[in-house]
């Protein structure tokens, strides 16, 4: 039995999503963040890191979006969430990777400034820098990485759940999807998907 460690809001949804469209056999746990769930014993037992997702598999704990997307991806080969040959898996784990290294981090500065520095003005300055961030972030995915109308091009892979995350946040961080038309084509698309509907009905 695989078990998913999620929190509402969080980057976990994207990991949701792919069990349900993987058909996998899955248990979902919701991880508290206002009861400060995620720092308890029990729960940095699991990911001493303290933040979600975490998945539990037959061999161990994963933690990081990007390696547990892959890891789904690759349990689940008939459900192709992911590209078969090499390069075409690289460009896949490159697009997720970008995302978890710089787009959720431009994210982040919008509520966790605290991680980078106590200085309070400094804080206000990284929230002011989010819109701008963001948009460049959204430019990028729409000019280089998005190829329609999946990220992957014509196969829904790994990526596309990854992505309706980070759209959802892009909406809240000042980002004008109207600017940036695959990105909301490829939105609406998500939305519409029944693996997308069933997921949000826990993380709405």
């Amino acid at each position: 039995m695989i078990t998913l460690y999620y929190a509402k809001g969080t980057a976990a949804l994207a990991p949701h999503i792919l069990l349900e469209e993987a058909g996998a056999d899955y248990a979902t746990r919701l991880v508290d963040f206002a009861a400060a769930e995620q720092r308890s014993p029990d729960y940095l037992a699991i990911n001493p890191k303290g933040r979600v997702p975490a998945l539990i598999t037959p061999k161990g704990a994963l933690t990081e979006t990007p390696a547990i997307l892959a890891y789904i991806a690759q349990v689940f080969p008939g459900a192709d969430l992911a590209p078969a040959d090499p390069f075409g898996f690289a460009e896949a784990q490159a697009f997720n990777l970008y995302l978890a290294a710089t787009v959720h981090v431009n994210h982040a500065h919008k509520q966790r400034g605290m991680r980078w520095t106590d200085d309070e003005a400094a804080q206000a300055k990284m929230r002011e820098k989010v819109p701008a961030n963001m948009t460049d972030c959204a430019r990028m995915i729409e000019e280089h990485y998005l190829k329609g109308p999946w990220v992957m091009g014509e196969t829904y892979s790994m990526c596309d759940p990854y992505l309706f995350v980070i759209t959802r946040w892009m909406k809240v961080d000042g980002v004008n999807l109207d600017d940036f038309p695959a990105i909301s084509a490829h939105f609406a698309a998500m939305q519409a998907r029944p693996a997308v509907l069933k997921v949000m009905e826990l993380h709405g």
